[in-house]
């Protein structure tokens, strides 16, 4: 079971970063007046979700840590959203960005499933 949920920390971490290279991509449409504003705050939220994936993987004691990440989750998708609101973000990359954050969301939610000793949900 140990070694299974290793994998899964490893998949959820290569789904961030690959997550944050799509990110890099999409945000060089952005104008250059929000470069150093929105652009600014994607990438600190982009890197505080990695930061908090490689935590909670080395914490024995992993709750708040996990709700913190859940947290930084959220922040992300509401500054894509917003984003997108906006007029920086095409839809479609809008649509393609969003759809990673879910399938991470997905991840972390089973991931919290397990450390609580819940059967996670089968999506």
């Amino acid at each position: 079971m140990k070694h299974q949920q290793e994998s899964k920390e490893l998949q959820i971490k290569v789904k961030v970063e690959l997550m944050i290279h799509y990110g890099y991509s999409a945000m060089r449409n952005f104008p250059k007046s929000e470069k150093h504003v929105l652009c600014a705050e994607i990438r600190q939220a982009m890197y505080g979700l990695l930061r908090l994936v490689i935590v909670v993987n080395r914490r024995y004691h992993k709750k708040t840590t996990m709700q913190d990440r859940d947290a930084q989750l959220d922040l992300l998708r509401s500054l894509v959203r917003i984003s997108r609101e906006l007029g920086f973000l095409p839809f479609k990359q809008y649509e393609n960005w969003a759809k990673m954050n879910a399938e991470i969301g997905r991840m972390i939610g089973g991931w919290m499933a397990w450390a609580r000793g819940a059967p996670a949900a089968e999506g």
